[in-house]
Order: structure tokens, then C-alpha cells, then sequence
């Protein structure tokens, strides 16, 4: 891998849309999957893992809560290692310690010892890969990055789809210690994809010319001055609420279709309806937002996403049969799978590449404290009410409310000012692109034979993809 470099978006480079850029994609949408659907799957052998340790449902479910705690709540120490040591670095350890979890959980006795395990060491693994995937996903994509955010928020359905009967399979064959042992060897591929993370690097001559200036200035393993940005703090705060009941409904559906008398496949089936719709909704809707007039209005096509979710909900909660809730599971996989294609995307857009990587980790931190407390507070709404319409209302009012606060707070608070860059640095990234871009005329006047020379000069070095304005088009 060679010397370990701090990887905090070189400047003069431009995203080259393309190219690598592509393999990065096919990485960050296996980790997508894995990250999303890996907690859910692992649901599958609740049933062994409560015969064998002799507990209760709601000690298993504990599993699944605390690797989307660790998922979610480590987000911090996340931006914290990846603006220290880099993506690849970050995952590469990343993926061990999602394996290794698997793997050590096989030969727990305990169930405590798994929670340690599979969920502590498990989900940490799973969040030193997540976030820097997107991170890189930032770096190589710009003018198609709402289809490439799109495209790899697709993986989390997949993975959804391929996990769950996959899961069931392994409990049947070798028991929930073999699923534990192959999922843990699976798990390895996330390595697989850190490899693919090439960071990108400006050309020798402007690494040259810019030393002096990058030499001033101080790498901030955390930079909170994100804060400073109302459109930051606008969308930290709406994503919030709207985290209290986006994932309500989808654990709730099936339990509320056994409620209605039906059986135990027919209601699991809700949920492959929902997964089905969503695989398709998400590139759906990066393709949509990647169009000249939609992109700068963005925000408000996530708000949209929100209330159509929101709304979803309450007219779900006034299903009577099976059929309402098919209906029901239809509409809420396409609002569903659109939050999940914009939400880093309007990230993406609103803070800008630089702080992009400590952004993500202040906003999954807020998220996590959300994730804990809105699950488990609607079930306690459920044991004191008996019905599951309230709870379908009241996530439906929060997943609203948020879509509110969003826009009005774009539209109210934020003084918009068209592709104005984000930072003093981005600002003078894109002054020397320009530069680079009046002078073409008269680089192109520089011999043929010199040309081919300086490209010779400038091989793959260890892995990393070297790049220049001329070539990363």
C-alpha cells in the first residue's frame, strides 16, 4: 500500500466521472448492501439463538439494534480516522473487523458475548467501511453523482433480498454457529472493495507549485466548523426527525399483517414487495436528480420524498386487509427507496467535498441518537394502545415534519447563492482549474514528443490513481 496519506480531497483535481470511478461505484454499493441489509439478516437466526441460550426475543433483537447503533453512532471516530490515515487504510481494517466479529461470534457461549462480537466488533467494521465508501463516491463523481448516489443506494434492497433466504438456508444447513462462521467470510469482501478505493492525487508539477501553500495550512482531524453553516445545521436537524419514523414502518408491517389474521409467509412477503420496489425506485430517482433543472433544487425534491413518505403512512394506517397493506408497501418502497437515493446527496451538495467527510460523521452521530429511541418508543406505543394505526401516524408526522423543516428552513434561512463554492479552498481550487482551463491554448502548443514524455513519467504509483486536468476528463 506503501506511505499512508492523509486523504482529504486533493486540490486541481476534478472528479473524473468515469473511468475508476466506476469500480468505486461497484465497491461502495457492495458496502451499501452490506452495511443496510447485514443487521436485518441476521434477524433470521433469532429463533436458534433464543432456543440455545434459553432468552427472550427482545434480548436477540438487541443484536440488530446495537449494529446500527455502531453503524450510525461512530460516525465521528469515523471522519476522525479517515481525514488521519485515508478511505483505503480505514476500510481495509474495516473489513477484518467486520469478518473478524462474525467469525469470533461462532464460538460464543453467551449471549452477551455476542452482542460484544457480532454486534460491537461486527458494526464497527461495518461503519469504518460505510462512511468513507460514500466519501470516495464523493471524490470521483460530480456532474453524475446523483446517479452514482443513486445506483449504490440500490445495494442496500439487494443485499435485503439476497441476505434474508441466503440467512435461512445457512440456519437450515449448518445452524446459526455455520451462518455465523460463512457470513463472517463473506464479510472479508469489504476489503475487496477497499482496495478498489484509489485515491485520487494532483500531478507532480502542481503538487510542486502548491507545497508552500498546503504546508500553512492545518489538517483538522474533525472539523466542526460545519456547524457554521445553516444549511448543515438545517439538514442535521430535519434528518433527525425524520430518522424517529422512517424505519418504523417496515419493522412493524408484518407483525401488523399476522394482527390481521394472515400467515406467516403471506405477511413476510410484504417486505419483498417493499424491497422489490425500492431496488428499482432508487437509480430511478439519482437519474432524476441528476437533470440540469433538478439538480439545484435538489433539497426540495428530498423534501418531496419525505412528505410523499410521511404521507404514505398515514394512509397506511388505515389499511383493513391484506390488500391495503400491498398497496401500502408499494407506494412506501418507491418514498422510501427516493430518501434513500437523495439523502447524501443534498449532504454531498450542501457542505461541499472538503468537509464532507467530517460532515457525515456529525450527521450519522445525530442520526444514531434517533435510530435508539424511535423503534422502541413506538413499540411501547404499541403495548399501551393495542393498534397499529397510532403508531403509523405518529411515524408518519415525524417523517413529515422533518420534509418541513427542511424546506422551509432551505427556503427561509438559507440566502442561496448559485454554485458558490462552499470554502475559502474550494474557491481557489476552482480559480486554478479556470486558470489551467484560459491557458490550454497555450499548453497545446508544447511539442508532441514532450507530451508523451511527461505521461510516461506519471505510472500508478501504489495503487493510487494519478490523474491530471487533461486526462481526467
Amino acid at each position: 500500500m506503501g506511505a499512508v496519506v492523509a486523504d482529504d480531497g486533493p486540490s486541481g483535481v476534478k472528479a473524473p466521472d468515469g473511468g475508476w470511478g466506476w469500480a468505486v461505484l461497484f465497491g461502495c454499493f457492495i458496502i451499501t448492501g452490506f452495511s443496510y441489509a447485514f443487521p436485518k439478516a441476521v434477524s433470521v437466526f433469532f429463533k436458534e439463538l433464543i432456543r440455545e441460550f434459553g432468552i427472550g426475543y427482545s434480548d436477540t433483537a438487541w443484536i440488530s439494534s446495537i449494529l446500527l447503533a455502531m453503524l450510525y453512532g461512530t460516525g465521528p471516530l469515523c471522519s476522525v480516522c479517515v481525514n488521519r490515515f485515508g478511505c483505503r487504510p480505514v476500510m481495509l481494517v474495516g473489513g477484518l473487523f467486520a469478518s473478524m466479529g462474525m467469525v469470533i461470534a461462532s464460538f460464543c457461549t453467551s449471549i452477551v458475548q455476542i452482542y460484544l462480537t457480532a454486534g460491537v466488533i461486527t458494526g464497527l467494521g461495518l461503519a469504518l467501511n460505510f462512511q468513507p465508501s460514500l466519501i470516495m463516491l464523493n471524490r470521483y463523481f460530480d456532474k453524475r453523482r446523483p446517479l452514482a448516489n443513486g445506483l449504490s443506494a440500490a445495494g442496500s434492497p439487494v443485499f435485503l433480498c439476497a441476505l434474508s433466504p441466503l440467512g435461512q438456508i445457512l440456519q437450515h444447513e449448518y445452524g446459526w454457529r455455520g451462518g455465523f462462521l460463512i457470513l463472517g467470510g463473506m464479510l472479508l469482501n469489504c476489503c475487496v472493495c477497499g482496495a478498489l478505493m484509489r485515491p485520487l492525487e494532483p500531478p507532480k508539477k502542481a503538487e510542486a507549485t502548491k507545497e508552500p501553500a498546503e504546508k500553512k495550512v492545518k489538517k483538522k482531524l474533525l472539523d466542526f466548523s460545519v456547524f457554521k453553516d445553516s444549511g448543515f445545521v438545517i439538514y442535521t436537524l430535519a434528518a433527525s426527525i425524520m430518522v424517529l419514523g422512517l424505519f418504523v414502518p417496515p419493522v412493524f408491517v408484518v407483525s401488523y399483517a399476522k394482527d390481521l389474521g394472515y400467515q406467516d409467509t403471506k405477511a413476510a412477503f410484504l417486505l419483498t414487495i417493499l424491497g422489490f420496489i425500492d431496488i428499482f425506485a432508487r437509480p430511478i430517482c439519482g437519474m432524476v436528480a441528476g437533470l440540469k433543472w433538478v439538480r439545484p433544487r435538489c433539497v426540495y425534491l428530498f423534501s418531496f420524498a419525505m412528505i410523499f413518505n410521511g404521507f404514505t403512512d398515514l394512509m397506511g394506517s388505515m389499511s383493513a386487509d391484506y390488500g391495503g397493506l400491498v398497496v401500502f408497501c408499494i407506494f412506501f418502497g418507491i418514498s422510501y427507496g427516493m430518501v434513500g437515493a437523495l439523502q447524501f446527496e443534498v449532504l454531498m451538495a450542501i457542505v461541499g467535498t472538503q468537509k464532507f467527510s467530517s460532515a457525515i460523521g456529525l450527521v450519522l452521530l445525530a442520526e444514531a441518537m434517533a435510530v435508539l429511541i424511535g423503534p422502541p418508543s413506538a413499540g411501547k406505543l404499541l403495548d399501551a394502545t393495542g393498534r397499529y394505526m397510532f403508531v403509523f401516524i405518529i411515524a408518519g408526522i415525524e417523517v413529515t415534519t422533518s420534509a418541513l423543516v427542511l424546506a422551509l428552513g432551505n427556503f427561509f434561512c438559507i440566502k442561496k447563492k448559485s454554485e458558490e463554492p462552499h470554502t475559502r479552498e474550494e474557491a481557489a481550487e476552482r480559480e486554478e482549474l479556470n486558470k489551467s482551463e484560459n491557458k490550454a491554448p497555450e499548453d497545446a502548443k508544447v511539442d508532441s514528443i514532450e507530451v508523451e514524455q511527461f505521461l510516461k513519467d506519471e505510472p500508478e504509483k501504489n495503487g493510487e490513481v494519478v490523474t491530471n486536468p487533461e486526462t481526467c476528463v
